[in-house]
Parts: C-alpha cells; sequence; structure tokens
C-alpha cells in the first residue's frame, strides 16, 4: 500500500480511464487528460468565497424572483400576470400535475437545493460526517438536472411567439431571475470535485504504485465515480465515500438501450400528439411541435423557428442515433475510433436537456394566455410524452459507460502522455 498523502497527485480519468500524474496546477487553472481532454482537475482562486458569495446572491435572487410579478400580456384591453409561483399552479388546475411537478423540481428546487448544498460544504458548517457525505454525494448528480437557464431559454421564446397576439411586459420579477441564471452557474463553475471532497474526507491510500500513462484497468485498479479515488479494481465499496461501484458501470450497454428503446417509443406519439390546444373565440385549435414550427415559419419568426426545430425536433432525433451508435461501437461492433466517439458522448451530455425549452414554452403559455373565451392556451399530453422522452434519453447517457469506447485500444499503441496544466 502506498501512503495517503501520494494519492494526491494521481488520478484516473473518468471518462477514459487513463492514469494521470497531477502536476503543480497554478491558481486560476485546469489540468486535464491528455487523451481525452477532459478537465480532471482545477485550482481555483478563493475555493470558499467565491462559491459562497454566488450561491448566496443566487438564492436571494431567486427570493426575489417568487415575491414579484414575473410577465405581464395585454390584448384587446384584458390583460394578464403571472409570477413564477402562479406557473405550476394553473398547470395543477388544467390536470396536469405531471407538468407542473417537473417545473417545481427542475426550474425551482434542484438549483435552489444545489446552492444550499454548496453552502454547506464549501463553509465549515458543523453537520455529521454521514450527512456531509450524502450532501457532496448527491450534488454533482443533481447538476445536470437544474434547469433555470433553459426556462430562461423558453421564456424568451415565449415572447417571440405572444408578440404576435398583444403586448408583453417584463415585471419586477423577470431581472432578479436573469440575474438567478447567470449566478448558479458561475456557482457550480467555482466548485471542483476533487479539491470539495478533499475537504470532507481523505483519499484512501493507493493499493500500490500505479503507472502513469496505463489505464485503472490494465493495472487491476478503478476510480470511484462519485468521490475520484483510486481504489482496487476488485473492491466494491468505496472506503471514502461509500459508493457502491465496478470496474465498469454494471449492464451499462443493455440498461442504455433498453432506455434508449423506451424513449424512441414515446418520441413517436409526443411528436403526432398535440403538445398544445389555443382555445380563440370558443375555437380550440391543437397543435403539435412541427406545426408549431411551421407557424412560426410561417409568420416570419424564423430564429424562433430554427430554435425549436433545433431543440425539439432535431437534437432528440440525433441524440437517440447518437447514443445508439455509441453503444453500438462500444460493443464491438464499430470503427474504434476512440476520440470521435468520446466527441460524441460529450455533445449528447450537453445538449440533451436543452430538449425541454418547448415544454418551458407550453408552462409560459399556459399560464399567461387566460383571456377567457378570448383566448386561452392549454398543455396536451404530447408535451407530457415530449418531457418523458427529454427525461430518458437523459437517463440513457448517464448510464452509458464512456471508458467502454476506450477499452480496445491495446496499450501498446499508447504513447505515455504527459500532463499539464491549462
Amino acid at each position: 500500500m502506498c501512503s495517503a498523502d501520494k494519492s494526491d497527485a494521481w488520478m484516473l480519468c473518468p471518462q477514459c480511464d487513463l492514469m494521470n500524474k497531477l502536476p503543480d496546477i497554478p491558481v486560476g487553472s485546469r489540468a486535464s487528460c491528455p487523451r481525452c481532454q477532459t478537465s480532471l482537475t482545477a485550482n481555483w482562486h478563493e475555493p470558499r468565497r467565491r462559491p459562497t458569495g454566488y450561491a448566496l446572491a443566487a438564492l436571494f435572487m431567486l427570493l426575489l424572483a417568487n415575491l414579484f410579478p414575473f410577465i405581464t400580456m395585454k390584448v384587446a384591453g384584458l390583460s394578464s400576470q403571472i409570477s413564477l409561483a402562479e406557473i405550476p399552479q394553473v398547470m395543477v388546475s388544467e390536470d396536469y400535475s405531471s407538468l407542473a411537478t417537473l417545473f417545481l423540481l427542475f426550474v425551482q428546487a434542484i438549483p435552489a437545493f444545489c446552492m444550499i448544498t454548496i453552502l454547506l460544504l464549501v463553509n465549515p458548517v458543523p453537520l455529521p460526517n454521514s450527512l456531509k457525505l450524502g450532501l457532496a454525494r448527491i450534488l454533482f448528480q443533481l447538476r445536470n438536472w437544474g434547469m433555470a437557464e433553459i426556462f430562461m431559454a423558453g421564456v424568451l421564446v415565449s415572447f417571440v411567439k405572444l408578440m404576435a397576439y398583444g403586448d408583453i411586459g417584463l415585471e419586477t420579477s423577470f431581472w432578479p431571475w436573469c440575474l438567478f441564471c447567470l449566478l448558479q452557474l458561475r456557482a457550480f463553475q467555482c466548485i471542483d470535485r476533487r479539491q470539495l471532497w478533499q475537504s470532507i474526507a481523505p483519499l484512501p491510500a493507493l493499493p500500490h504504485p500505479p503507472k502513469v500513462g496505463v489505464t485503472g484497468l490494465q493495472q487491476d485498479l478503478r476510480s470511484c465515480p462519485c468521490c475520484t479515488a483510486i481504489l482496487p479494481a476488485d473492491q466494491r465499496h468505496c472506503t471514502r465515500c461509500g459508493v457502491v461501484a465496478s470496474v465498469r458501470r454494471k449492464h451499462s450497454l443493455q440498461w442504455t438501450l433498453a432506455l434508449l428503446l423506451t424513449s424512441v417509443i414515446l418520441y413517436i406519439p409526443a411528436n403526432l400528439m398535440p403538445i398544445m390546444v389555443t382555445e380563440t373565440l370558443g375555437s380550440a385549435y391543437p397543435s403539435n411541435i412541427m406545426a408549431g414550427v411551421i407557424l412560426l415559419w410561417s409568420d416570419g419568426s424564423y430564429p424562433v423557428a430554427l430554435v425549436i426545430f433545433i431543440a425539439s425536433i432535431m437534437v432528440p432525433t440525433l441524440k437517440m442515433l447518437a447514443i445508439g451508435w455509441l453503444c453500438w461501437d462500444a460493443g464491438g461492433r464499430g470503427r474504434h475510433d476512440s476520440h470521435k466517439m468520446h466527441l460524441i458522448y460529450e455533445v449528447v451530455e450537453f445538449v440533451g436537456r436543452w430538449s425541454m425549452i418547448d415544454v418551458f414554452v407550453i408552462a409560459v403559455l399556459s399560464a399567461l394566455v387566460r383571456m377567457g373565451q378570448l383566448m386561452s392556451v392549454y398543455p396536451a399530453w404530447g408535451a407530457v410524452l415530449f418531457a418523458l422522452v427529454v427525461i430518458l434519453t437523459m437517463i440513457a447517457a448517464m448510464t452509458f459507460d464512456p471508458r467502454l469506447t476506450w477499452d480496445r485500444v491495446h496499450a501498446n499503441n499508447v504513447k505515455e502522455p504527459r500532463l499539464d496544466g491549462n
């Protein structure tokens, strides 16, 4: 066994499993894997004060955003005003509690919980060690499920749609919400997973001296997916954070393909069924995703039509094809171009959740456009199915193990890389 203090200098890349010896990283710089360019760790300036300040400011802006009106719409002498808290209330009143729950979770609850968790973990708050471990394990898992900035993009798209029918006014809470979106993103950017875990619990001693530039699999070592500790390959329980895992995610391809198949099955009715119903002067006009894109294009809103088409039709379709391609390649049937497949995986991870824009557009429209017989907008079941497709494809990308795309690279073909801070 190697001493625990030497463990700080070593890290297995979570994406390609390459063993790296970390250099001395200057303040304000980060170290990346030389093989797949994944960011490994960063040395942030003021690692406690900066995330604390951003998180506190974000929570204050979130409070202000929920206290005052958000948007106002005026049509033919009638006006409608909503606050952020009223959006889920309207969806519940229309028997769409599922969409209301998604809005509350992704837009409000998860971002707020993450900000509170950052405050508790980066500061010396007297908490039980088991609670700190639990919060740290949850924090980075929830990061991709906070969608405040995606809701903001949905609001902007809603403005373009509504400007054709009346006057749109930005109320008091709109500006605090914009600041909240920026501040919570910045708070996350100033948190480094490895440094945060080192402040919670020490790294376990290395099982044996590692070799730089060789994969963990070839050295009978594995990386903890939660706290990045290096463990023996046959040790399933991490002695640092308590997470149970194995050398590779168990049944990764089977789970990914099952979730992918389910999302494909749901994607067909999600595109054919109406996602919202517009009621004007007593007449109802249901519309699906493609009909909304065509209507925006015919009205001359070309940029918004392209945004909706890309986010709601092109991205989900390409994402499902990309996940299927990744599984095909990881199963040993591809051309073994690991660098290209890794790039595809990173793109899939990044763009997948942005497909929720259309769901948030419907949430804003259904809450704001309540003009009685003159004009009203209601969500439809297509929106629920489409939201499920987005969620399932996100989970499918999470269950896929990107290290599988690198496992076929023979050790003799891999030059010993040098890790530089950049």
